[in-house]
C-alpha cells in the first residue's frame, strides 16, 4: 500500500489511541471499567435516555452534536463525549470493540473493518462531497506539482492512514496510468486537520489534503491551488457512515432509530438553514462545551453539509466506489457485497435512493 510516514506533529490528547490495532483494542476494552459505550437504560423503559459514548473532532461540530443541540434526539439518547480523534478508521474500530457506542469513517474503512470480522453495521451517512464542499489536494502556487502523477515521491499531509485520502490518492494515480508499485512511492503523513495548512506553508509536506472549513480557510489565505479534488473524481457523493455494533443495535433498537432520525434531521437542517445561522449555531455549541484548546475562527468558512443523500440514506454505491482500492491494497481479497454493510431500516425518512438538490444560502 502507499508508503506511510510516521507523523512528527503531536496529536491531540485522547484516551483512545489512533494507532491502536484491532487486536490491541480488543485487549484494551477488557480493562476498561464500567463498559464504555454502554447504555444506561433499556429502550423499553422510556424513563431516561440511552447514553452514547463517542469521540469528537477538534474545532468542529459533528452532526450528532448538532442534532442533540437542536433537540432532534427527543430525549431518547444522550451523547457522552470521551475525547477527540482525527481518524475515522480508529473511530469505528473503537466502536467495534465497545470503547464507544458509535463511530464514523469513510465507506472503504467500514468495508475493511467489517470484512476483518468486526460485527458492525452502518446506519446513516454523515459526510461526503458536493459542488460547495469537497476535499482537495493542495500545493503552494510555486510548486512544480501539476498533475496527480507528480505526487510520486512526494509527502502528502492527510488526517489519518487507511482513510479516504489514501483511497483518493490511489484512485487518482491509478487513473493517471501509474502502477501500484509507483503509487506506493507517495508518502502519506498523518496530521491533525487544523494543522495541515500550516505544515504545507512551512514546507513540512509537499501536498495537503484539505476539506471543509480548513480547505476554505486555506483558500481564503491565498497562495495555494488544487492538484485535484474529490469532486472532480466522484462528483456529488456520500463519503462515510456512522456504525454501531450489531449487539448494541439488537439490544437498543429504539436508541439507534432515534440517533439516525436525529442525524438525518440535522443534515436537512444544515442543508436548508441560511449559512450564517448554521455558523452561529456551531459557534454556540463549541463555545458552550468548554473543551481545551478549541478555536471557532475557522467556522466562518463553513459552506455546506456535504451529504447529498436525503436524511443520510445509504446506498450500495457509497461502498462500491472504494472496491478497487480495497483489493489493490490487500485490505480485502475479493469484492465485498455492499448490501451486507449497512441498513436503512432505522431511518424513518428512507425511500428510493436519490440525492437532495438545493443547499441553504
Amino acid at each position: 500500500m502507499i508508503h506511510r510516514a510516521t507523523p512528527r506533529t503531536r496529536r491531540p490528547k485522547s484516551r483512545l489511541t489512533a494507532a491502536a490495532t484491532l487486536a490491541a483494542a480488543l485487549l484494551a476494552v477488557a480493562t476498561l471499567s464500567g463498559c464504555s459505550g454502554s447504555a444506561n437504560a433499556e429502550d423499553s423503559s422510556g424513563s431516561k435516555p440511552t447514553a452514547l459514548d463517542y469521540q469528537g473532532w477538534t474545532d468542529q461540530v459533528t452532526l450528532p452534536e448538532l442534532a442533540q443541540a437542536l433537540g432532534y434526539f427527543n430525549g431518547k439518547v444522550a451523547l457522552h463525549w470521551v475525547g477527540n480523534t482525527i481518524s475515522g478508521p480508529q473511530d469505528i474500530q473503537s466502536a467495534a470493540t465497545g470503547q464507544v457506542a458509535f463511530g464514523g469513517a469513510f465507506g472503504g474503512a467500514v468495508a475493511k473493518l467489517e470484512s476483518s470480522g468486526a460485527q458492525i453495521t452502518a446506519v446513516v451517512n454523515y459526510y461526503g462531497g458536493d459542488p460547495k464542499v469537497f476535499s482537495g489536494y493542495y500545493v503552494l502556487n510555486g510548486s512544480p506539482i501539476r498533475t496527480p502523477a507528480d505526487l510520486v515521491g512526494k509527502k502528502i499531509g492527510v488526517n489519518t492512514l487507511g482513510g479516504q485520502n489514501e483511497a483518493d490518492v490511489y484512485n487518482a494515480l491509478s487513473k493517471a496510468g501509474l502502477s501500484y508499485d509507483q503509487i506506493k512511492k507517495a508518502t502519506l503523513v498523518p496530521l491533525p486537520p487544523p494543522n495541515t495548512e500550516d505544515a504545507l506553508r512551512k514546507g513540512q509536506i509537499d501536498v495537503a489534503a484539505l476539506g471543509g472549513q480548513f480547505q476554505q480557510r486555506a483558500v481564503a489565505h491565498g497562495g495555494v491551488r488544487p492538484v485535484f479534488t474529490e469532486y472532480q473524481q466522484y462528483g456529488s457523493f456520500n463519503g462515510g457512515q456512522y456504525v454501531f455494533r450489531n449487539d448494541f443495535i439488537k439490544k437498543h433498537p429504539a436508541a439507534v432509530r432515534a440517533f439516525v432520525d436525529g442525524v438525518g434531521k440535522a443534515i436537512e437542517w444544515e442543508r436548508t438553514t441560511p449559512r450564517d445561522q448554521v455558523i452561529a449555531e456551531q459557534t454556540k455549541i463549541i463555545e458552550g462545551r468548554h473543551r481545551t484548546n478549541e478555536d471557532t475562527s475557522s467556522l466562518k468558512y463553513w459552506l455546506s453539509v456535504g451529504v447529498p443523500s436525503a436524511y443520510g440514506q445509504i446506498a450500495d454505491d457509497d461502498f462500491s466506489r472504494w472496491q478497487n482500492w480495497l483489493i489493490a491494497s490487500g485490505a480485502v481479497k475479493q469484492p465485498v457485497d455492499p448490501s451486507r454493510l449497512y441498513t436503512n431500516k432505522f431511518n424513518p425518512h428512507a425511500g428510493p435512493p436519490a440525492p437532495t438538490a438545493t443547499e441553504g444560502s
